[in-house]
């Protein structure tokens, strides 16, 4: 276990956003105020890390953010990935520059969920491209303000105990 903050340490009220991590796009979705509602963003293309700190730093004050929910990938037995430890470093790098709680939560096929909303809504391969990262993260938020908020921690997740 470390000492990474739980799910429980993000208010209950207040606006909260997702981010649906990427090497080179970041999605991001917010919630309302009472956190019953998600709606997509923006997607952020990445520039440098100091850049990008600035947009993220920038992102939380203009927004009024509680609390971040970073997309935790895992293989669909639940163990974690190399793509993991990179967020995982990500969220690391995060807590230095925002004080509001960070949490990490599954988010195995939101990716995929997305694509197919897109696909099924008619947009081309090249439209999706532009709104998926944010629908994903979209997808992430709603299905935890859905979830009941425990048990999902940002300790490290191994294949004996799976998410």
């Amino acid at each position: 276990m470390t000492s990474e903050p739980t799910s429980d340490s993000i208010p209950r009220a207040g606006r909260i956003a997702a981010i649906d991590y990427g090497s080179v796009r970041i999605g991001l979705a917010v919630t309302d105020p009472d956190q019953k509602f998600s709606s997509p963003l923006e997607n952020y293309t990445r520039r440098s890390e100091q850049k990008d700190g600035a947009w993220l730093q920038q992102t939380v004050q203009q927004e009024r953010l509680v609390g971040l929910v970073v997309g935790l990938p895992l293989h669909t037995s639940g163990s974690e990935s190399q793509k993991s430890a990179e967020v995982r470093r990500f969220v690391a790098w995060l807590h230095k520059l925002v004080t509001v709680p960070i949490v990490l939560f599954d988010e195995r096929f939101t990716t995929s969920q997305a694509n197919e909303l897109l696909a099924e809504a008619g947009f081309s391969s090249k439209q999706r491209k532009l709104r998926r990262d944010m629908l994903a993260a979209q997808i992430l938020l709603q299905s935890y303000l859905e979830s009941d908020r425990t048990g999902h921690t940002a300790a490290p997740l191994d294949d004996a105990n799976p998410a």
